[in-house]
Protein backbone atom coordinates (compact mmCIF):
# COMPACT_ATOMS: atom_id res chain seq x y z
CA UNK A 1 0.00 0.00 0.00
CA UNK A 2 2.56 2.34 0.91
CA UNK A 3 3.88 2.17 -2.82
CA UNK A 4 0.72 2.80 -4.31
CA UNK A 5 0.70 6.28 -2.00
CA UNK A 6 4.18 7.30 -2.76
CA UNK A 7 3.27 6.87 -6.71
CA UNK A 8 -0.12 8.60 -6.33
CA UNK A 9 1.82 11.33 -4.62
CA UNK A 10 4.15 11.86 -7.54
CA UNK A 11 1.57 11.78 -10.19
CA UNK A 12 0.00 14.31 -8.21
CA UNK A 13 2.80 16.46 -8.08
CA UNK A 14 4.04 15.93 -11.95
CA UNK A 15 0.34 17.01 -12.68
CA UNK A 16 0.83 20.29 -9.93
CA UNK A 17 3.76 21.16 -12.05
CA UNK A 18 2.45 20.59 -15.19
CA UNK A 19 -0.82 22.91 -14.67
CA UNK A 20 2.04 25.07 -13.05
CA UNK A 21 0.80 25.08 -10.23
CA UNK A 22 4.00 24.16 -8.00
CA UNK A 23 4.79 26.37 -5.11
CA UNK A 24 8.49 25.58 -5.74
CA UNK A 25 8.95 26.12 -9.42
CA UNK A 26 11.43 28.91 -8.52
CA UNK A 27 12.24 32.26 -10.40
CA UNK A 28 14.16 31.22 -13.58
CA UNK A 29 14.67 34.97 -14.48
CA UNK A 30 15.80 35.83 -11.29
CA UNK A 31 18.37 32.71 -11.87
CA UNK A 32 19.43 33.83 -14.83
CA UNK A 33 20.11 37.81 -13.60
CA UNK A 34 21.82 36.41 -10.90
CA UNK A 35 24.29 34.45 -12.95
CA UNK A 36 24.35 37.59 -15.61
CA UNK A 37 25.79 39.50 -12.72
CA UNK A 38 27.92 36.90 -10.88
CA UNK A 39 30.06 36.35 -14.52
CA UNK A 40 30.08 40.52 -15.00
CA UNK A 41 31.46 40.93 -11.29
CA UNK A 42 33.97 38.72 -12.21
CA UNK A 43 35.29 40.66 -15.26
CA UNK A 44 35.29 43.81 -13.77
CA UNK A 45 37.51 42.32 -11.12
CA UNK A 46 39.43 40.48 -13.68
CA UNK A 47 40.22 43.16 -16.13
CA UNK A 48 42.28 45.74 -13.77
CA UNK A 49 43.81 43.37 -11.95
CA UNK A 50 44.66 40.33 -14.67
CA UNK A 51 48.10 40.54 -14.17
CA UNK A 52 48.34 40.55 -10.25
CA UNK A 53 46.14 37.49 -10.46
CA UNK A 54 47.93 35.61 -13.08
CA UNK A 55 51.33 36.60 -10.88
CA UNK A 56 50.21 35.91 -8.15
CA UNK A 57 48.73 32.36 -9.57
CA UNK A 58 51.97 31.74 -11.19
CA UNK A 59 53.98 32.49 -8.21
CA UNK A 60 51.85 29.91 -5.86
CA UNK A 61 52.14 27.16 -8.69
CA UNK A 62 56.12 27.64 -8.85
CA UNK A 63 56.09 27.58 -4.85
CA UNK A 64 54.53 24.30 -5.03
CA UNK A 65 57.07 21.24 -5.04
CA UNK A 66 56.45 17.47 -6.05
CA UNK A 67 57.22 14.63 -3.45
CA UNK A 68 58.21 11.80 -5.21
Amino acid sequence: MPLFTGLLAALSALGDRLRGEDAERGDVPGWVMITVMTAALVLAILVPFRTAIVAAITEALASVTTVG
